[in-house]
């Protein structure tokens, strides 16, 4: 076993005291960085260390390896913890930590690189048979190629990022005539988000659900699925709410999804926390997404119907203790809600809102969890995504974990920055939604309801 008394934990905001607070229920230390930005923040106020690493822009600070591992050095850890975002997925870091002498809690280095590229993935994955949404094995080469291939693939069709995900460098191209400027966009952004302008092709799904498996696995060998999230409510092909079990989903859909999952896992000897991400289309056929290596945002919806703390097992894994439970012990019971609440104005095309948090309650009472790293007189910085909190809901039923959330978003006051809090109200009341039957076309189906109805004059809606 691997000696763990004390972890840095390189992030910040809601995931930085998540983690910490795990770290203290272990009665283990920690220590947190920060930026300028951050300097009287929640996590820094809750480790038992901070040590400060740059200026605000994350590109100085969360993003600069060297300042993270003189930290380490400094803080006189025994292991890293990187969170999500930022570092959390990126094999150079995870090499600096392991190579410097401290343990990263997370997956190899060479599982990190062969996920964290999505055309290596997608190969990896088809001879494994595991299936994979049809389209192109390898990037656009040039313009003779790219008409080519989209021809082949036919249309709708997705370009995407070979390096990357959250939507960025993702275009959906519905006919030729929109295929160069699309292809063009993609890399562009591709580019600036991930440091590479490789595109590739693949068929665009019809009313596809986004459907995730959260798995773990420890050093001993075993690996288990500890069930799906519906991620399908999303804008941007970013996700706002997610919920756990999956509505839309049969037993029969549900166990190959765990099963293609676990095998996705074992294929590439992977190891800690991870979430195996699908398209499911609308008759229940599944097909590999994409892997994320790290911690996802909303592991707090599977630990609300499992019971099972993800980020303590992660700590446990990467001591080398086996998971403290097996498959068999695994059982999801009622149904978990997530919301996702930012500081973002959803009328004026989910801008978001920087700015001082003046007043700020959080919702309470039975089967409510708001993870969050604000307070009132928090600084919500342009400089990060604008994050306040995941506000989660548990109810025994699909409609008390509906209503449950309800009550918790009316009972939610932030004052100081605008925030998204109303239009998951209007999301919570949609019939689309509470069919269960929802596909990722929800948020725009919602936008253009709502400018039909505008569109009506006052007196033609009725009384």
């Amino acid at each position: 076993m691997k000696q763990i008394k004390k972890i840095l934990v390189a992030n910040r905001g809601e995931v930085a005291v998540r983690i910490i607070r795990a770290i203290r229920e272990m009665d283990l230390k920690s220590a947190v960085v920060y930026s300028d930005a951050d300097r009287d923040s929640l996590a820094v106020q809750l480790a038992d260390e901070a040590y400060y690493i740059g200026p605000s822009p994350a590109r100085d600070s969360y993003l600069k390896i060297k300042n993270i591992i003189e930290a380490a050095h400094l803080a006189g850890v025994d292991a890293v913890h990187p969170g999500y975002g930022f570092l959390a997925e990126n094999p150079v870091f995870a090499e600096a930590v392991r190579s410097n002498g401290f343990i990263f809690i997370g997956p190899s280095t060479e599982a990190i690189k062969t996920m964290g590229c999505k055309l290596l993935s997608r190969s990896i994955m088809e001879r494994a048979g595991v299936p994979v949404v049809p389209g192109a094995m390898a990037a656009i080469k040039d313009r003779e190629d790219m008409f080519a291939t989209a021809r082949h693939i036919g249309y709708p069709l997705l370009l995407k990022s070979s390096g990357g995900g959250g939507g960025k460098g993702m275009r959906k191209v519905d006919s030729e005539k929109e295929l160069a400027r699309a292809y063009e966009l993609a890399r562009n952004e591709s580019f600036s988000s991930f440091g590479t302008n490789t595109i590739y092709m693949e068929k665009y799904i019809k009313n596809p659900h986004h459907i995730e498996v959260q798995i773990l696995a420890d050093m001993l060998g075993t690996t288990v699925s500890l069930g799906e999230r519906e991620c399908s409510v999303q804008r941007r092909y970013q996700k706002l709410l997610e919920e756990s079990p999956s509505p839309f989903l049969d037993h029969e859909t549900r166990s190959r999804l765990a099963k293609i999952a676990i095998m996705a896992a074992k294929t590439v000897h992977y190891v800690n926390a991870g979430t195996v991400e699908f398209i499911v289309d609308e008759n229940r056929n599944c097909y590999f997404l994409e892997m994320n290596t790290r911690l996802q945002v909303e592991h707090a919806v599977t630990e609300m119907v499992t019971g099972i703390d993800i980020v303590k097992e992660q700590i446990r894994i990467a001591r080398g203790e086996p998971l403290s439970f097996t498959q068999d012990h695994v059982l999801s019971q009622g149904t978990a809600i997530e919301c996702r609440i930012y500081a973002e104005d959803p009328d004026n095309n989910f801008m978001p809102s920087p700015g001082t948090v003046l007043g700020y309650h959080a919702p309470g009472g039975s089967g409510v969890r708001s993870d969050s790293g604000v307070f009132a007189g928090s600084d919500i910085s342009f400089h990060y995504d604008p994050l306040i909190s995941k506000l989660v809901t548990w109810g025994r039923t699909r409609d008390e974990g509906i209503s449950r959330m309800k009550r918790a978003l009316l009972e939610y006051k932030i004052e100081g920055v605008k925030t998204n809090i109303a239009y998951f109200s209007k999301i919570l009341e949609n019939g689309e939604f509470l069919s269960g039957n929802y596909t990722t076309s929800l948020v725009e189906n919602m936008r253009l309801e709502s400018a039909a109805a505008a569109a009506i004059p006052a007196y033609a809606q009725g009384d």
